[in-house]
């Protein structure tokens, strides 16, 4: 509270108890006063993981390369599939043709297993 107060002298606004300002206030928490809301368009934009896993469990098996045989959630590209780093490249990209976004480079580099690729497009708001 005193911290409040501090920040409010400092931008010379006059302090005044959360409680007077909204009775609803009382009795409430930190946490629940400061809580970041989000709307329903935004919440239920990411894909299911369990989804998104077979996708990419679906599309590396296409790739021509791999061993459908080889493919499982937790499978490397280059240790246990043996595509070198052209070939990882190539995975990606059409992973981001499937999933309908582009994967920045920088986090394009990161990705070389199946379990990376599944947590990265789960995350990501744009992936359809």
């Amino acid at each position: 509270m005193a911290a409040r107060i501090a920040l409010l002298k400092y931008l010379r606004v006059q302090p005044r108890p959360a409680q007077l300002q909204n009775p609803r206030l009382i009795g409430t928490s930190f946490n629940q006063l400061f809580k970041r809301h989000f709307s329903e368009e935004v919440r239920g934009s990411f894909l299911d993981k369990d989804e998104v896993r077979d996708r990419v469990i679906t599309c590396v098996k296409n790739f021509q390369k791999v061993d459908p045989s080889k493919v499982v959630p937790n499978a490397h590209f280059q240790n246990d599939l043996g595509l070198d780093s052209l070939d990882t490249v190539e995975v990606v990209m059409a992973l981001e043709e499937e999933f309908g976004f582009e994967i920045p480079d920088n986090e394009a580099d990161k990705i070389n297993s199946i379990n990376l690729a599944v947590d990265f497009i789960a995350s990501h708001p744009q992936a359809k």
